[in-house]
């Protein structure tokens, strides 16, 4: 056994500990700590900056593109916003020993179930600083332990702020080991993590969809998959076309590093030609670089950056100024290009059709589905979860936003009293 697997070994060991500790935790406690969290990320903000401006100068220096550079980012408002989401967390109701399907059986026995914290939870990220922060905050509420492992870019980031979420798990009386991180940057360790099977009890990838195969494929621990997929927005011919500009455009243009901005737009070839009449300067406007398909490039002649689809372009997450466009007959036309085009994650259809309506909300296989709304909402702090774990776009478990409850698990509790018969 290797050094490096010892000392992931010891991780999972102090892990278990620590989970136990937080599985027994009053929420008074751990809200606590949550407090202190967020105090010393403000208290040490200038130390967590310096660190962060490390990783975008290695970023520059390795050429990161500006989609990926934005995601990296951490400045004093991102920072606030980042201790005002843990905040916000301590406001969250606590679901650990929460009952459901409370019922008393015929024999007399009271039978429900009762949330519990899952126990370890390893978490493989890339490139968003503040979900090292997420990930802490949301764990410590339901009580589990957390196992980091964050991006090579972020890694200066994230080593700085653990250790500020380190210091006030120990002020609040708490294991430090409740949240660690694996620094040394070793690919051949995340494959360790994902066999970690002893201490480990649920994987969840943040990433691109290699990160989610390869630990689909070999992980020995269940996988929680999500944050990848297309986002499709379909524009029916019912849709009001002069409300659907905003909605484009924010759903694209907003902020195209994120996993629920628009990659692909499906316009009904009805009212193609009056949609891209109306769209075609605020594409100009806002730079954005239109990959078309053959039928639709005519109409789309004065965008400045057109061209056009070739193979693989509609199966791109662009997660930058990219927007796929493509021409189809009718609602069920957007639907088979979603199914064909791994639609899984977030997806609006546009229109004044409740039976068009029905139709793509039944039809779409995704984790969000939005009727006149951008997909950007897809995020657990707009949904009111708080902040999130992750996006699951699997469908087990948990789906869309995971926030508290997606981190918990159940047993059946079972009460009798002595006239109960078996």
């Amino acid at each position: 056994m290797s050094l490096q697997t010892t000392s992931l070994q010891s991780m999972g060991r102090a892990a278990k500990d620590a989970a136990y500790a937080l599985a027994t935790a009053p929420t008074a406690q751990k809200n606590h700590a949550l407090a202190v969290i967020a105090d010393e990320l403000e208290a040490n903000a200038a130390a967590i900056l310096a660190a962060n401006a490390k990783d975008i100068d290695a970023g520059r220096e390795a050429g990161l593109p500006d989609a990926m550079l934005d995601r990296l980012l951490l400045n004093e408002s991102r920072l606030a916003g980042i201790a005002a989401d843990v905040r916000n967390v301590i406001s969250l109701s606590d679901p650990v020993g929460s009952e459901m399907d409370c019922k008393v059986l015929e024999n007399g026995m009271t039978l429900s179930r009762r949330r519990e914290p899952i126990g370890v939870i390893g978490v493989i990220y890339e490139a968003r600083p503040n979900v090292t922060i997420d990930i802490a905050s949301l764990c410590l509420k339901t009580g589990n332990a957390s196992i980091l492992r964050g991006g090579r870019e972020t890694f200066h980031s994230n080593v700085e702020l653990v250790k500020v979420i380190q210091t006030a798990l120990e002020k609040a009386n708490l294991p430090a080991s409740s949240v660690q991180y694996i620094e040394k940057p070793d690919r051949e360790l995340v494959g360790e993590l994902l066999r970690l099977d002893d201490y480990v009890d649920m994987i969840i990838p943040r990433g691109g969809a290699g990160l989610h195969k390869m630990c689909k494929e070999n992980s020995t621990i269940p996988v929680i998959i999500g944050g990848f997929g297309i986002s499709h927005m379909y524009v029916d011919k019912t849709a009001d076309l002069d409300r659907a500009l905003d909605l484009i455009i924010n759903a694209k243009a907003q902020r195209p590093s994120a996993c629920n901005a628009l990659d692909t737009l499906l316009v009904n070839k009805d009212i193609a030609a009056a949609l891209f009449e109306k769209l075609t300067p605020l594409l100009n406007d806002n730079k954005l670089k239109v990959v078309a398909e053959k039928a639709a490039l005519p109409l789309l002649n004065g965008v400045a950056d057109l061209q056009e689809a070739g193979d693989g372009d509609f199966d791109t997450e662009w997660l930058s100024y990219t927007l796929g466009v493509a021409l189809v007959a009718d609602v069920h036309g957007a639907l088979a290009h979603m199914r064909e085009h791994n639609a899984s994650h977030s997806d609006a259809i546009l229109t004044n059709d409740l039976i068009a309506t029905e139709a793509f909300i039944n039809g779409a296989g995704s984790a969000a589905v939005y009727v006149n709304a951008s997909t950007r909402f897809t995020d657990g702090a707009q949904f009111g979860l708080g902040a999130e774990v992750a996006v699951s776009t699997q469908k087990l478990h948990a789906r869309g936003p995971m926030g508290l409850e997606e981190l918990t698990t159940y047993k059946w509790v079972g009460k009798a009293d002595y006239l109960s018969r078996p």
